[in-house]
């Protein structure tokens, strides 16, 4: 069963004193649908340990992700996670600021062919053309365009398991069915063909904070 994602946070002054041991939170409001906390680094954001042990569960691959593919991700300030393992009523798409800690996390839908019985959980991965199904692995941002979902970013796969995402069309747009009310009342959102789906009131934000050139790892 999926996770509960909470809403944490540290003020800036536990933020800096966070590798001294400083373990007390000050909570940050959490809306539906959307949550915001902060991590506290124990060490510089560029080196590979954090402290608190409620940054998201993907982090340390994320982190090795980076490592893996330096050559083709030319800002490291700041990434987001898609947590397959997670359910799509839950917000489990992460962005998350290397440098301050901050961490705010979405709702996103993922690919009906990854669900075809529309329980909300992801049951199968693939990287073929016209599966309509999501795909894990290391994602590096790429342009905006405006597409027939208005402003949408670009995606280029770099690993073996997502490497058609270019030639699929996979993408981060905005879309109705990504929505906190549905989420509530149903347990799950819509599903995509594949892409990365958030709702639009938080479009601008995502498209924003990962601009060309970013990491986005998706795993489960």
């Amino acid at each position: 069963m999926g996770r509960a994602t909470t809403a944490r946070g540290f003020s800036r002054r536990r933020l800096l004193a966070g590798a001294a041991g400083a373990t007390t939170g000050l909570a940050l409001p959490t809306v539906l649908g959307s949550t915001a906390h902060r991590f506290v680094p124990a060490v510089p954001a560029s080196a590979h340990s954090f402290f608190d042990p409620h940054k998201p569960r993907l982090l340390p691959r994320a982190l090795a992700a980076l490592d893996t593919h330096a050559a083709r991700i030319r800002r490291r300030d700041m990434i987001g996670i898609v947590d397959f393992a997670e359910p799509s009523r839950v917000p489990r798409f992460h962005l998350i600021d290397l440098t301050s800690g901050h961490v705010s996390s979405h709702l996103v839908a993922h690919g009906k062919g990854s669900d075809l019985s529309h329980s909300g959980w992801v049951q199968r991965l693939s990287n073929e053309p016209d599966s309509n199904a999501s795909s894990r692995g290391a994602f590096v941002t790429a342009e905006t365009y405006m597409g027939k979902h208005r402003l949408s970013r670009r995606l280029e796969g770099l690993d073996a398991e997502n490497s058609m995402a270019e030639g699929r069309g996979i993408v981060i747009h905005a879309a109705s069915y990504v929505d906190r009310a549905l989420a509530a009342s149903k347990g799950v959102i819509g599903r995509s063909q594949g892409c990365f789906a958030v709702a639009d009131d938080v479009i601008g934000e995502v498209l924003e904070r990962l601009g060309p050139g970013r990491l986005i790892l998706a795993w489960n």
